[in-house]
């Protein structure tokens, strides 16, 4: 499951809430800020993914003409070309490990900055904030399922892409994470 810069402030509410409710872990300072540090590293994330998916993209293309000569398919092609750049943009590609080292940036970035302070294992809190990120992930396609099952019930159809659909969208589904308690 791919991090989408859309889901960066609710992941990062999601970690720092899970932190908040933690019986071991102690929140020294503003929740806007542990929010902001969460936030910068995951869109450092994202904007390194989206670097990397470029450069695989411009590579790709460049090999155009021999990539239909000898008929390859393009998307394994453009795999083939990310699994080779991810090592140059110090890029993880399996998920797992990736969220692993997130979250292992977070976590020291928070106690650098000292805005928190527990009293166990590092190890612990560390898969306190990958278990935050796991359960975001896994719960938002379930939510944004029962997002457009409600906006298709609703009286006046709404035009997906549009501004007015969007914004729908955007409140229904702030909604439905107050009630599962992820925002």
């Amino acid at each position: 499951m791919r991090i989408k810069p859309a889901h960066i402030p609710y992941i990062a509410n999601k970690i720092i809430l899970d932190l908040m409710h933690s019986s071991f872990v102690k929140i020294k300072d503003d929740n806007q800020k542990l929010i902001k540090v969460t936030k910068d590293i995951l869109e450092i994330d994202v904007l390194n993914e989206r670097k990397l998916d470029e450069k695989a993209k411009e590579l790709l293309e460049s090999q155009e003409d021999e990539i239909e000569f000898m008929q390859i398919d393009r998307k394994s092609m453009f795999w083939m070309i990310k699994k080779k750049l991810a090592s140059e943009f110090k890029f993880i590609l399996d998920s797992e490990d990736r969220y692993n080292n997130l979250s292992h940036k977070i976590l020291e970035n928070l106690v650098e900055g000292d805005l928190i302070n527990y009293n166990v294992s590092e190890n612990r809190v560390k898969n306190l904030i990958f278990s935050s990120i796991m359960a975001y992930l896994k719960e938002y396609e379930k939510l944004e399922d029962v997002v457009y099952e409600k906006i298709s019930n609703y009286k006046r159809k709404l035009i997906p892409g549009s501004e007015e659909y969007e914004l729908v969208f955007e409140k229904l589904y702030q909604e439905e994470l107050r009630k599962k308690g992820l925002l």
